[in-house]
C-alpha cells in the first residue's frame, strides 16, 4: 500500500471529522438535538438525553466532553493537559509506525486500520489543541462563534466535540431484576464523533481478523541428513 494513498484516506478522515464538528458547533447550542434546535424545543435532562429521543434511533446531538473519548475524564485541568500531550505524542509516534509498516509492506487491511486509529487521535487532539483558542463557549442558550476575540480556554484545554448519537432501543429493566428493577435502559447511549468511530473500528478490526493480518508462514523444511560409513579424505574434490 502506498504512503500517499494513506495520507489521502487520513486527509479523508480528518476533513470530515473537523467539518462536522465545526457545522455543530457554530449551529446548535449545547444539549441540544439538531430536532429540538430545529423546533425550538427545550433541551431534556441538560445533556443526559435530548427531547424527543424515544421517537427516533439516529440524532446529531451536540455534547462536548474534557477528557478521553466517549465523555471520560481525567483529572481535571492538570489531567486534561496531560491527556492532550499524552495524545500529542502518541500521534507523533503513529507518524513513524505507519510508516514502518508501509515500509515493510504490512497487510493492506491492517495498514488501513492503523490508518483509522491514527486519524481518529488526530482528529481529537485538534479539539483539544486548538478549539479553546478559536471557538467561544457553547451553551445551553447561545450557539458559539468562531474566531473571536478571546477564546473560551487556553492551548491544550479545549473541549472535544461529539454528535453522533444512537438511541437504538429504549425500555426498562424487568421489575424482578436486583438492584436495577424499573429503571431506564438504553443501548446504545454514548454520543461520539467520527474521530471516535474511527479508532473504535480500527480496534475492533484488528481484534476481529489479526490471524489474518499476522498469518505466520510455516518454516522451510530441514535438508534430511544421511548417514554414511565413508571415511571423509581431504585429498578427495567434492564437486
Amino acid at each position: 500500500m502506498k504512503a500517499i494513498h494513506v495520507f489521502l484516506f487520513i486527509l479523508l478522515i480528518i476533513i470530515a471529522d473537523q467539518a462536522l464538528k465545526i457545522w455543530v458547533k457554530t449551529h446548535m447550542p449545547l444539549s441540544y438535538s439538531w430536532e429540538d434546535y430545529h423546533t425550538m424545543l427545550t433541551p431534556y435532562d441538560k445533556g443526559i438525553r435530548p427531547f424527543g429521543w424515544k421517537n427516533s434511533w439516529f440524532q446529531i446531538y451536540f455534547v462536548e466532553n474534557e477528557g478521553m473519548a466517549w465523555g471520560w475524564k481525567f483529572g481535571g485541568n492538570w489531567g486534561k493537559m496531560a491527556l492532550t500531550l499524552f495524545r500529542f505524542f502518541a500521534v507523533i509516534f503513529g507518524v513513524f509506525y505507519l510508516r514502518s509498516i508501509i515500509r515493510k509492506n504490512y497487510h493492506k487491511g491492517f495498514i488501513v486500520c492503523a490508518s483509522l486509529i491514527f486519524a481518529g487521535a488526530l482528529g481529537n487532539l485538534i479539539d483539544s489543541m486548538f478549539y479553546g483558542l478559536i471557538f467561544e463557549e457553547s451553551t445551553f442558550t447561545s450557539v458559539a462563534k468562531i474566531f473571536p476575540l478571546k477564546g473560551y480556554a487556553g492551548f491544550l484545554h479545549g473541549k472535544v466535540v461529539d454528535m453522533l448519537y444512537f438511541p437504538l432501543i429504549h425500555t426498562h429493566y424487568p421489575s424482578w431484576v436486583p438492584f436495577v428493577g424499573g429503571d431506564e435502559f438504553e443501548f446504545f447511549s454514548p454520543i461520539f464523533n467520527i474521530a471516535d468511530a474511527a479508532i473504535s473500528t480500527g480496534v475492533i478490526a484488528i481484534l476481529i481478523f489479526q490471524k489474518h493480518f499476522f498469518k505466520s508462514h510455516p518454516a522451510a523444511p530441514a535438508h534430511p541428513v544421511v548417514e554414511t560409513n565413508t571415511s571423509v579424505n581431504d585429498h578427495i574434490q567434492v564437486l
